[in-house]
């Protein structure tokens, strides 16, 4: 059935911006002092021509989406050319609909395949791109694909995600658990989503393995830069109630003395919640329990404070199918790298995993339809962050703030690279900034995401392709 909004990509322009941070952030054995953001602009047109453009950005985090013993700068190389394949690609593409409808057919059916002949030609390079890192790079298109549905439409994308918009329900794009008492026929995204946005978000503060807790943790190299180190500062001027603190998860007395300090700090300026995020590095179930039930018996204060564990395990979930019901029956556990879809999440379901744990970097369409299964089947919902800074913080946020998340959402730009959101800041100063725990979207307002982009005066560079009818 046609839709007389139906929209279509018509071209495609891209951009890389350099961003370096003030402070070194740890990925399991990698350590990220830079990254490039990759921003499109996307072209759309409707079925009697009228046409309309809008704007996605991500992260190329390579350490994240790729970890691997090849170079940082083989796989960051890697993904700038993935990108730009992909805005051909998306050009190309004939798709019509909704964008939902239309990402998740490009992820469906183009995707897959342009990974996999990118990976052929690239002879020289011993590891094939990963499809999390092939994720991110289409991101960026499909972010903006919503965001220029809204703005051809001119209200927010958020409204659209009904009946009224999508020419096929829920159930042409989901598949229930075997023997889930769940239907998808005659549902739609925004039935599981919040009646109206939260205006503010409590906001988790990431707690680096590298960072430091207390004066005698300074190394001497800190930057003099205006904003915080220690971690009492940042609570102190964030007013933070949430603390997600990062692991190492292969050195169980090591993860066991950070938590504990940092659990002790928390619970000193009165913080409502903790997660720990065990690095992907666990293997068996046991090494985590073996953490989570000493706690409960030395400090059981600091045990009530936390909130759950998130993604303990190794990426690949179909190759290691780690049954996780005895964690799981300890603390809520979230999918978080392995859940690249909903078909993931449903394996994770499988396996024990009661949440799953969302980023706009892995396709706004993704997200939306992730929610969707992981909320059907009851389980539980977070927001994470990559990062995000400048244009990548709103959509993020505008997740977060249209889902019943367990708590708030994570967000760490403005520990780790506060100045690369300069111009948006002026803009939206709630949304890069934490004031008594939260951050504040009523600024965001508008078609789209409400970027209100006329407004935020940043300079771009040349476009590295601008490809289609522009």
């Amino acid at each position: 059935m046609h839709m007389g909004s139906d929209i279509r990509v018509a071209g495609v322009r891209l951009y890389f911006l350099p961003v370096r941070t003030r402070v070194p952030l740890k990925f399991g054995p990698e350590t990220l002092t830079s990254v490039t953001c990759a921003r499109a602009c996307v072209t759309v047109r409707n079925r009697q021509g009228r046409r309309a453009e809008g704007w996605g950005e991500t992260p190329l985090s390579v350490q994240w989406v790729w970890p691997s013993a090849l170079s940082y700068e083989d796989r960051h190389q890697a993904l700038r050319a993935f990108c730009v394949r992909l805005a051909s690609e998306w050009v190309d593409f004939g798709d019509w609909g909704h964008p939902l409808e239309v990402g998740c057919d490009f992820q469906e059916q183009v995707a897959p395949l342009a990974l996999t002949r990118f990976n052929q030609e690239r002879t020289r390079m011993d590891e094939p791109m990963p499809w999390l890192a092939a994720l991110v790079c289409c991101s960026v298109f499909d972010q903006a694909l919503h965001d220029a549905y809204g703005q051809l439409l001119g209200q927010s994308v958020y409204s659209t995600y009904t009946r009224d918009y999508l020419s096929r329900d829920l159930a042409a794009f989901l598949k229930p658990a075997e023997g889930a008492p769940v239907r998808f026929d005659g549902r739609y995204p925004a039935d599981y989503m919040l009646g109206s946005r939260r205006e503010r978000l409590r906001a988790w503060h990431l707690v680096g393995g590298m960072d430091p807790l207390v004066p005698e943790d300074l190394r001497g190299d800190e930057p003099a830069d205006g904003y915080p180190v220690l971690l009492a500062d940042w609570i102190r001027r964030d007013g933070l109630k949430c603390l997600k603190v990062k692991l190492r998860g292969n050195d169980a007395e090591w993860d066991y003395a950070r938590l504990v300090r940092v659990g002790r700090m928390a619970r000193a300026h009165g913080l409502e919640a903790l997660s720990a995020d065990f690095n992907c590095t666990v293997l068996d179930p046991a090494y985590v329990i073996e953490v989570l039930d000493r706690l409960k018996a030395e400090e059981p204060e600091i045990e009530r404070l936390l909130w759950y564990v998130e993604q303990p395990f190794p990426y690949d979930l179909e190759r290691y199918r780690i049954r996780v019901h005895g964690l799981a029956a300890r603390k809520p556990l979230y999918l978080d790298e392995s859940a690249h879809d909903w078909r993931l999440i449903r394996l994770g379901r499988e396996l024990g995993w009661n949440g799953v744990a969302l980023k706009t970097c892995k396709t706004q369409t993704g997200a939306i339809l992730s929610a969707c299964w992981a909320r059907a089947h009851g389980l539980g919902l977070m927001v994470q962050d990559l990062t995000n800074p400048m244009l990548a913080q709103i959509p993020h946020l505008l997740l977060a703030a249209h889902l019943e998340t367990l708590m708030g959402v994570e967000t760490n730009s403005m520990q780790f690279y506060p100045e690369a959101s300069a111009a948006e800041a002026r803009v939206h100063p709630g949304v890069y900034c934490r004031r008594g725990g939260e951050v504040d979207l009523s600024t965001v307002q508008g078609a789209g995401f409400g970027y209100r982009l006329a407004e935020i005066e940043r300079e771009l560079p040349a476009p590295v392709v601008a490809t289609g009818q522009i």
